[in-house]
């Protein structure tokens, strides 16, 4: 979570992995919340005459279908919401066309069997005793947050360092759960001293993707650990994306639906979550907007969403530990509904799975009543859903929602990227 939000840990609760005998602290509940925004968002769009936004809902409904019908949108006009928000950090999208692939790096270890490691990680990745039966997802989440800090600006942040060992950056609510995903890789760190944490962390995301069906990357080491937390002085929270920044705040968890714009079928103050995260997170680091919904439409193919870490609840996919285009066709041509904590009618159709933490908001993929032909647990993030409402993003989505193979290019390409910002190479 950025500085908009505070965050009360609850206690937590020691646990032994049955497959690696690794023991680890699960991730404390939190409580948020959420402060209001206090600045009113522009769009980065201006002149956008009309889009393909096909959000169908009544007023009195949550739900919304993305592929039903064609309206105007103008980026002048008012949210609805007095939050609708937006930082006032401008950046310019970059215009250079995404790097291609290359290996190769400065400051490589001659004593690190970096084939020994690959064979190692592919062990540690079938683990039945972690969510969905793969370490893969949580080993790509920890590159990313790990290399998702990187400020183009600065220079400070990236993977390079390998922070999150230190208290104030593994502290960030953002990267709640992901002391587990390092305690798994301890053992291969000791069994393989001589490769940094920072090359460690990026190549067992590498060798997560391969392994579930993923882009292949060719792995540049050479990164460096920093030797303490010093580094913190020029860093700080909010570098990685918030689910919910900016968007129309809701205080009461039974009536969600209230902070749906009627006209549109998209949530309040949408507008400047979208400005957060193209300008605060991805801009800032040096991303344009196809590289954005690529990552996106990549990334969040795998894993989950835990109440009890992020405040989230449940897969994006139906199946979370394999690479597909799943996310980007399923956003587009499934009917989704927002809900908050206080659906409880979620738990009495199957899907208790899916509702979120008390003051959080989600879209499911199921309606209230609804349980004939009911489809597989999923959900989106508002800051997912941003890459439907948005007209840029969203011609990059519905490509990405046809073409798997271009995805899978397009994602390897960019998750490579994102892994070598700021390592000098």
């Amino acid at each position: 979570l950025p500085p908009s939000s505070l965050t009360t840990p609850l206690p937590t609760r020691r646990t032994l992995d049955p497959i690696s005998n690794i023991q680890y602290d699960e991730p404390a509940p939190t409580m948020k919340l959420h402060l209001l925004a206090l600045s009113a968002a522009s769009s980065t769009l201006a002149g956008t005459e009309a889009f393909l936004q096909p959000l169908s809902r009544s007023s009195s409904s949550s739900t919304t279908a993305l592929n039903n019908y064609k309206t105007k949108w103008s980026p002048a006009a008012p949210s609805g919401c007095p939050h609708a928000a937006s930082a006032s950090t401008t950046f310019s999208a970059p215009s250079s066309p995404m790097s291609t692939i290359s290996s190769g790096g400065a400051n490589v270890n001659a004593n690190v069997n970096y084939d020994a490691i690959r064979a190692e990680l592919k062990l540690l990745m079938d683990n039945p005793s972690w969510d969905d039966g793969s370490l893969a997802p949580i080993f790509i989440r920890l590159a990313w947050h790990s290399s998702g800090t990187f400020d183009a600006a600065s220079g400070t942040g990236g993977s390079n360092g390998a922070g999150m060992r230190f208290e104030n950056e593994a502290a960030d609510p953002e990267n709640a759960g992901l002391d587990v995903a390092r305690a798994f890789l301890e053992p291969v760190k000791r069994k393989f001293p001589e490769i940094s944490y920072s090359d460690l962390w990026i190549l067992a995301s590498y060798v997560g993707l391969e392994h579930t069906g993923g882009p292949v990357i060719d792995f540049r080491a050479g990164r460096v650990d920093h030797v303490d937390e010093t580094y913190w002085k020029d860093m700080s929270y909010g570098r990685l994306p918030a689910a919910e920044k900016y968007c129309c705040p809701h205080l009461d968890d039974s009536n969600v639906a209230s902070t749906m714009d009627p006209e549109t079928g998209t949530v309040k103050g949408w507008e400047g979550l979208c400005t957060h995260v193209r300008n605060e997170v991805f801009y800032r680091m040096g991303m344009n907007d196809q590289e954005i919904v690529a990552l996106l439409c990549g990334g969040h193919v795998y894993g989950r969403c835990h109440p009890n870490a992020s405040g989230y609840a449940g897969p994006w996919v139906e199946n979370p530990t394999e690479f597909s285009n799943e996310y980007a066709a399923d956003m587009i041509e499934d009917e989704w509904t927002l809900v908050g904590h206080g659906d409880t009618w979620l738990d009495a159709q199957g899907s208790a799975e899916l509702r979120p933490a008390p003051g959080n908001r989600q879209f499911v993929n199921q309606v209230h009543g609804k349980v004939d032909d009911k489809p597989p647990n999923q959900m989106m993030l508002l800051s997912d859903m941003i890459l439907a409402w948005d007209p840029s993003f969203r011609m990059y989505l519905e490509v990405y929602a046809e073409d798997e193979a271009q995805l899978k290019n397009d994602f390897g390409i960019t998750f490579k990227k994102l892994t070598e910002l700021g390592c000098g190479f």
